[in-house]
């Protein structure tokens, strides 16, 4: 039987404390008698792709620190500190999702044919690129060069090849195994399409290293490839989210944070475009690097608009839901770090290419709003994680 793709429970998969006699977990509602709840006893079991945004929040508020236009005495370090800490949490979590998949492969397959929890798979590969990049742009000042180079270049394959399988691979399984309701629409669709466009971004950190001619054209061209699945994938879920804002209201609280995924795409968009018109010189003709130049200029601005519409509509929306004392910690608040870090390295790169302090002045803000995001959310995880709140299993009321 197809599952039904239910958007209302994404809160009960993704939040793990319990609420109920019943427990909703990985798909399936198990039921069982008072006194005779079947609670697994190994945090491996409960262990799902969503943790991995805890990467992405982490490494991005490295990597938007080491281009941010206001540079100060500690950023750096701190900044790197943070990449180690970034890379430190990808090992843990491989490994343990690793042995997750060995010991519980029926649960993992279950994520994997979830509706909602597969929507996170994509997590997997932008945190592998994000640390990554961190390896080049802060790691290669405790490591070096050649060994920066190294991880970052296995990092990019693996999750450039893992991106490209989750933006093909999910939603196929939406289009032929789910049953989707008209109001199921929601940010977690965008997380198996963006990574490509993460590809995108951080691959123009690689083409200078690549030797002249046709290996940098290929990487070029590959990466100008993958910021086209991701972009337009991302323009049609983004048209159904607002569709769905509009026709059937501001969602439940549980899904209030992934409204903030929507600034990913958009953010990434404009990062991409600028890097890649940044890389361009060496690896195409001048006037196709001209060309590019404008183009990440033009594309840049109007999308860095829409991204800061949009921002405004999350923050309201956020702040609405935080006064009526429903907005409740889980997993999905990740979404207040990432996407917005991505708008940081977007206005870093806009206000490279055009000079603008307007640009500069809004990426010193939106880090500012990076740092505290990460701040609430960090100290909200690990809380939850030594109270043992974020590793018990998901429980809906009966």
């Amino acid at each position: 039987m197809p599952h039904r793709d239910n958007a209302g429970d994404m809160a009960a998969t993704l939040n793990t404390r319990p609420t109920g006699a019943r427990r909703l977990f990985a798909g399936r509602d198990h039921t069982t008698a008072p006194g005779d709840v079947d609670i697994p006893r190994s945090t491996l079991r409960l262990l799902g792709p969503n943790w991995f945004a805890a990467v992405m929040g982490t490494g991005i508020v490295a990597n938007a620190a080491a281009t941010l236009p206001l540079q100060f005495p500690g950023l750096r370090a701190a900044a790197t500190v943070m990449w180690a800490l970034a890379a430190l949490l990808l090992v843990v979590l491989s490994v343990a999702w690793a042995l997750h998949w060995m010991r519980y492969p029926e649960t993992a397959r279950e994520h994997r044919g979830h509706p909602v929890m597969s929507q996170f798979f994509g997590a997997v590969p932008m945190a592998m690129l994000t640390v990554g990049a961190g390896a080049m742009l802060l790691g290669r000042d405790v490591i070096g060069l050649p060994a920066a180079l190294a991880v970052d270049w296995v990092l990019w394959s693996v999750g450039s090849a893992l991106g490209l399988l989750t933006a093909f691979t999910i939603p196929y399984r939406m289009f032929t195994r789910h049953r989707v309701d008209p109001d199921a629409a929601f940010g977690g669709w965008l997380m198996p399409v963006v990574p490509p466009m993460v590809s995108a971004a951080l691959g123009a950190l690689l083409i200078p290293h690549l030797p002249e001619g046709q290996p940098r054209l290929t990487m070029m061209l590959l990466c100008l490839a993958m910021f086209g699945v991701s972009l337009i994938a991302a323009l049609i879920i983004t048209t159904m989210i607002w569709s769905r804002l509009v026709h059937h209201g501001i969602p439940e609280a549980g899904k209030v944070p992934t409204l903030w995924l929507v600034l990913g795409p958009l953010g990434q968009s404009v990062t991409a475009a600028g890097l890649l018109a940044d890389a361009a010189p060496g690896a195409l003709p001048d006037n196709y690097v001209n060309g590019l130049t404008v183009f990440s200029v033009i594309y840049g601005v109007a999308t860095w608009g829409f991204a800061m519409l949009w921002l405004a509509l999350a923050l309201a929306v956020t702040i609405r839901t935080a006064r009526a004392r429903e907005l409740k910690f889980n997993l999905t608040w990740w979404g207040f770090t990432f996407p917005v870090g991505t708008c940081v390295t977007g206005s870093t790169v806009l206000y490279t290419h055009t000079g603008a302090y307007l640009f500069a002045v809004s990426a010193v803000a939106l880090y500012l709003l990076l740092v505290g995001a990460w701040l609430l959310v960090a100290t909200n995880t690990a809380r939850g994680v030594l109270t043992g709140n974020l590793l018990r299993p998901a429980r809906a009321a009966a």
